[in-house]
């Protein structure tokens, strides 16, 4: 009979602040290394990252909300300007460094993929591979996708979202409505969407101000401090194996992985074909497979080398 891990949490001092955590899993087993899990946004929480729990088997996996999200809020007066692409960077190690995860793995989903290889760029010590699920590495080149998947929205959605938009008007149940049938065709394809995404969307819309500063107002109209986000002259400079994954209907299309893929050398790439851009809650047994068998191969290499 299975047995449930056992699971911690705790918080961080960070930048003045402090940074929630979650581990599941009490230590590794032989040959295994503790999985780091980032998740998106940027501004969501933790969530939408849960179904990756169950790879908890002999190894940590450690989730945590990014500062300014979920259970890490900064409530006290603070300025806006501080969420930066660098000041996440900087908490990925500070999690790392507290936590005692001198090895590891990083999984990054949407937001926290495009952490994940600005983090793994840096060439950080100890960083044994990286996991990039529906991370575009230029959000420019990006918004030409984007605008290619708004355009075959019917042309009434088109339309009112055009509306909105211009007029700076996108917080009415109007745009809420023309956003959310993009999102059940590039962002979500299971009905009903699983609980775990509507907990992440329930906190994003509580505490949306990192969401608003950095992305915008929605996953496609971004407008914040990421709409100039290029790392893909630098993608280069990834030397752990890296694996990738996305679906054939994400809002990060097979193409922007596709170039995500020509950057890092030796990467893999996997597309879902049943799934969209939260590929663990519309395919999550075969997701969870490659990630498990991704993490196994990594883990064997390395030990063989070390031998």
């Amino acid at each position: 009979m299975a047995t449930t891990p056992p699971v911690s949490e705790g918080f961080i001092p960070f930048q003045g602040h402090r940074t929630w955590f979650r581990v599941v899993g009490k230590e590794e087993g032989a040959g295994k290394l503790p999985l780091l899990c980032l998740h998106g946004g940027p501004g969501a929480t933790w969530h939408h990252m849960e179904p990756y729990e169950a790879l908890a088997e002999g190894r940590r996996v450690i989730f945590y909300d990014q500062l300014g999200c979920g259970k890490s809020a900064v409530d006290d007066p603070h300025d806006p300007s501080m969420w930066t692409t660098d000041l996440f960077v900087r908490e990925v190690q500070a999690v790392r460094d507290a936590l005692g995860l001198d090895r590891v793995h990083v999984l990054g989903h949407s937001w926290g993929g495009m952490l994940g290889m600005l983090y793994a760029i840096g060439q950080p010590e100890g960083l044994a591979s990286l996991i990039v699920e529906s991370s575009p590495a230029s959000v420019p080149e990006w918004m030409g996708e984007l605008a290619r998947l708004r355009g075959e929205l019917p042309p009434e959605v088109q339309a009112t979202l055009v509306m909105h938009e211009e007029a700076g008007t996108t917080d009415t149940p109007e745009y809420d409505e023309a956003v959310m049938v993009f999102y059940m065709r590039h962002l979500c394809r299971a009905d009903p969407w699983p609980d775990f995404l509507n907990r992440t969307f329930q906190a994003l819309l509580a505490n949306p101000e990192v969401y608003y500063t950095m992305n915008g107002p929605s996953e496609f109209h971004v407008i914040g401090v990421i709409k100039d986000f290029d790392v893909t002259g630098d993608l280069g400079r990834i030397r752990v194996p890296t694996l990738l994954f996305s679906g054939r209907y994400d809002e990060v299309t097979p193409a922007t992985m596709e170039r995500v893929h020509q950057g890092i050398p030796g990467s893999e790439f996997v597309i879902f074909e049943q799934s969209s851009h939260t590929s663990q809650g519309e395919e999550p047994e075969a997701v969870l497979d490659l990630v498990r068998g991704f993490l196994g191969r990594v883990e064997a290499d390395q030990a063989g080398q070390a031998g």
